[in-house]
């Protein structure tokens, strides 16, 4: 039994004096991430960031209308029905390969510019500029 009690006295001192150990580093670690989030050069390439999504966020759902508009016409045109049906069905088809082709540049894009932000966040890390 009193080898029991010794062992609660242990874990709990270890606990406390670990969390306390532990919230000090947590502190020290978040002070630093601060530090470098408000370095110029990494604020730089936030606002890079931001300008770049926003261009690249209006192509898909540009994409998506003009197939929207496509399907339209197509399913309005002249014809019997089954041919209208035929029309829009190859419309959606060209459109939905038109979105995907879309969306895939746009990925890429945003592949591409968080590949140069973080080559050149490296070399801010690494003391450069």
């Amino acid at each position: 039994m009193k080898g029991k009690a010794g062992l609660v006295i242990g874990l709990a001192a270890g606990y406390v004096l670990g969390a306390r150990a532990g919230r000090e580093r947590y502190e020290q670690i978040k002070g630093q991430a601060q530090k470098v989030w408000n370095l110029t050069p990494v604020q730089n390439q936030v606002d890079r960031a931001k300008d770049f999504a926003k261009s690249a966020v209006a192509a898909v759902p540009v994409a998506v209308w003009d197939g929207a508009v496509k399907v339209t016409k197509a399913a309005a045109q002249k014809g019997s029905p089954s041919e209208r049906v035929d029309a829009a069905k190859q419309a959606g088809k060209k459109s939905a390969a038109d979105v995907k082709k879309a969306a895939q540049k746009t990925a890429d894009d945003l592949a591409d510019k968080a590949a140069e932000a973080l080559d050149e966040a490296e070399g801010v890390a690494r003391g450069g500029a």
